[in-house]
């Protein structure tokens, strides 16, 4: 697991990785402003959702990625990472999601991730 921190200007987003830094299926946490976040490059996309479950006070980022969900590795409860919802017990609380934007192309285009507002 590797951070990075970031602080939201203006705009609101953060630049938080380059693209080529995510790999696929594994779970990178950031921090914009304190808050953490879990970053997911999954199925030809990037997903911000909130860094810890909201059944257990633990890293999702620390989880496996599967089908666009992450799973807590504590409990087993797993989260949409489009939606934040739990698929089912033992979290039964969603846990937020962020709007991601990526500028530029190839592996050097930029992840930025907003959390003045979630997606």
């Amino acid at each position: 697991m590797s951070t990075a921190e970031g602080t939201a200007g203006t705009s609101g987003f953060v630049r938080v990785a380059a693209l080529g830094e995510l790999e696929e299926d594994a779970p990178r946490r950031v921090e914009i402003d304190g808050t953490p976040i879990s970053l997911v490059r999954t199925e030809g996309e990037v997903f911000a959702i909130h860094d810890i479950c909201s059944h257990a006070n633990v890293s999702l980022s620390e989880g496996e990625v599967e089908d666009c969900q992450i799973e807590c590795w504590l409990h087993g409860s797993s989260f949409d990472l489009r939606t934040g919802k739990p698929s089912g017990p033992p979290a039964v609380r969603p846990v937020p999601v962020y709007p991601v934007k990526i500028e530029g192309d190839g592996p050097d285009a930029a992840v930025l991730v907003s959390i003045t507002q979630e997606s």
